[in-house]
This record gives C-alpha cells, sequence and structure tokens, in this order.
C-alpha cells in the first residue's frame, strides 16, 4: 500500500528548515554580539590586572603587546602597595563609610519613598522633584558650603565628615528610585496587612518591605558604589592619610608630581573593583529588577 504525501507537505517541511537555520543564525549572532561586548567591557579590567604583574621596561615600551607578559610577571608593585602605602587603611575607612552611608540612605530613604508614593498628600509631587532636584545639583557647587558646616560641626579632617555629607548624595536618587518601585506594588497588599490588624507601620515592615528587596537591592549597591568612588567632598575634606578613602589616598600616595607608579595604581583598582563585581554579580538579578521597575514605574 502507498501512502501518497499531503500536498504541500514538502514544503512546509523546507520552510521550517528555514526558519530553523534563521533562528540558529540570529542566535549565533546573539552571543557573538554578547561575547564582543563582554570582552570590550572587561578590556580595561583585564589591561589592569595584567599591568599589575608587569615589570617596569614591559610596561614602558610602546612596541610591546600590552594585553601579554613579554617579561616574566612580578609581584613586586603588588607588594609595595601593601607594604609602602596605608592601602589597607584606605580600604578600611571606604568600607565602614559605605556600611554607614547605605544604612542611613536606608534608615531615611525608605520612609520618605513610602510617605511621597502612598500618603497622597497634595505636597507629595512638589516635594518628589524639589529632593530630585538637589541630585542634579554637582558637588562642584557645594563642597565650599558644606565645608563651613563640616568645620562648624568640628568633623574637619575626619572620616566622619564624608558620613554626614555623602548621604545628601544618595538619598535623593535613593527615593526616586524607591517610589517607582513601591508604585509597581498593589495598595491591595498592606491594606490587606492593615485589615488583619497591623498598624501602617507594621504592614510596611511586614508586607511591603519584602517585596521591595530587589529595590533595596538596587539602593544599597548604588549607594555604596558612589561612596567608595567619590573623590571631590574626600578630597575636600580629608587630608590625614589615615582618614582617607581609597578615591583619594590611593592617588595621593601613587602619583608623586610626573612619577606614577601604574602597576601599584591598577593593582589598587583590581582589588577594589574584584569583592565589588562580585557582590554585584552575586544579586544581579535583583539589581536589574529594581533599577528596571523602578524607572518603568518612576
Amino acid at each position: 500500500m502507498v501512502i501518497e504525501e499531503i500536498p504541500g507537505a514538502e514544503a512546509a517541511r523546507a520552510l521550517r528548515r528555514k526558519h530553523h537555520r534563521q533562528y540558529v543564525a540570529r542566535r549565533i549572532g546573539v552571543y557573538v554580539a554578547a561575547v564582543l561586548a563582554a570582552l570590550l567591557c572587561a578590556g580595561p579590567f583585564l589591561w589592569s590586572a595584567i599591568t599589575s604583574f608587569k615589570q617596569n621596561r614591559d610596561l614602558y615600551d610602546p612596541t610591546k603587546n600590552p594585553f601579554i607578559f613579554n617579561r616574566p610577571p612580578t609581584p613586586d608593585h603588588v607588594t609595595y602597595l601593601f607594604t609602602d602605602t596605608a592601602y589597607l587603611t584606605f580600604a578600611w575607612n571606604t568600607l565602614w563609610v559605605g556600611v554607614l552611608v547605605v544604612l542611613i540612605t536606608l534608615v531615611l530613604g525608605l520612609p520618605a519613598a513610602y510617605a511621597l508614593a502612598r500618603l497622597d498628600r497634595p505636597w507629595s509631587g512638589p516635594l518628589g522633584i524639589g529632593i530630585f532636584l538637589v541630585y542634579l545639583v554637582p558637588p562642584s557647587l557645594l563642597f565650599l558650603s558644606l565645608s563651613r558646616m563640616v568645620v562648624a560641626i568640628g568633623l574637619q579632617d575626619s572620616t566622619w565628615s564624608l558620613v554626614l555629607v555623602y548621604p545628601t548624595i544618595t538619598i535623593p536618587v535613593s527615593i526616586w528610585l524607591l517610589m517607582g518601585f513601591l508604585k509597581g506594588i498593589p495598595r491591595d497588599i498592606e491594606e490587606q496587612a492593615m485589615v488583619d490588624g497591623y498598624s501602617r507601620l507594621g504592614a510596611f515592615v511586614r508586607a511591603v518591605v519584602p517585596l521591595m528587596f530587589p529595590g533595596i537591592v538596587a539602593v544599597v549597591v548604588f549607594a555604596f558604589t558612589l561612596t567608595a568612588s567619590e573623590f571631590i567632598y574626600a578630597l575636600a575634606f580629608v587630608a590625614p592619610t589615615d582618614s582617607m578613602p581609597v578615591s583619594t589616598g590611593v592617588p595621593t600616595q601613587l602619583v608623586r608630581g610626573d612619577v606614577f607608579f601604574w602597576q601599584s595604581l591598577q593593582a589598587a583598582t583590581v582589588l577594589v573593583a574584584v569583592p565589588i563585581a562580585f557582590v554585584f554579580n552575586l544579586f544581579l538579578d535583583k539589581f536589574v529588577a529594581g533599577f528596571t521597575q523602578g524607572a518603568v514605574k518612576g
């Protein structure tokens, strides 16, 4: 018995094969583009990591490939960073200042964002805009007036001055980010919690805050990285070496006139970037969700 092929079946199979080849080609194109983009973004970091272990004769020879060791690598420049500079002190100052700034930002930013997003007061809109405008003022216009305030309080040349000043940068944008995230959370959740007997504060803490975890992660990463990389305030308010953060301590001790300790500078950069990148990638999904939802709903 001969089974006749249904008319058009061969054409349908050919069309499916064509679509499959196109799909595979698109996927390959996406992966190739992603790999190229990753290499492009990782290029500076790879160069810094390799430069940290290069000999001077290898680094300062323009005919050598900067991405390979043309001469045997050496750990001398990394050792110099730890033994001849106060790098560990700088790193410790950056860490505890960043942690305190993050805590202050969350303690003040969370209730402020909730009040502006949920309480529906007539002043909510203008106040939210005013808070955001504060963030737009460049630090180069504020450090003179803020320095007078720091001196009046008695915190000049103290790392605590940075704990006082940095929240003025982190809180405004964090409030806007959290406001956008709160607008994406249905009011019914906290209203149901209040019906069950919780106060507004209890409903916020127990029902809303857990749902805001991606937004909170985004605020934590943003506040800490901004604190670790800020330069103008740290340079203006802190002069003693033992109180400096990484952003000012490293260039102060490794850039001496026209002499640049390039390998040690790059080692300091890599040692700061690695733990931040690790934590960032650990919470990458939450971080992206917090920023995208806050941006769309804000």
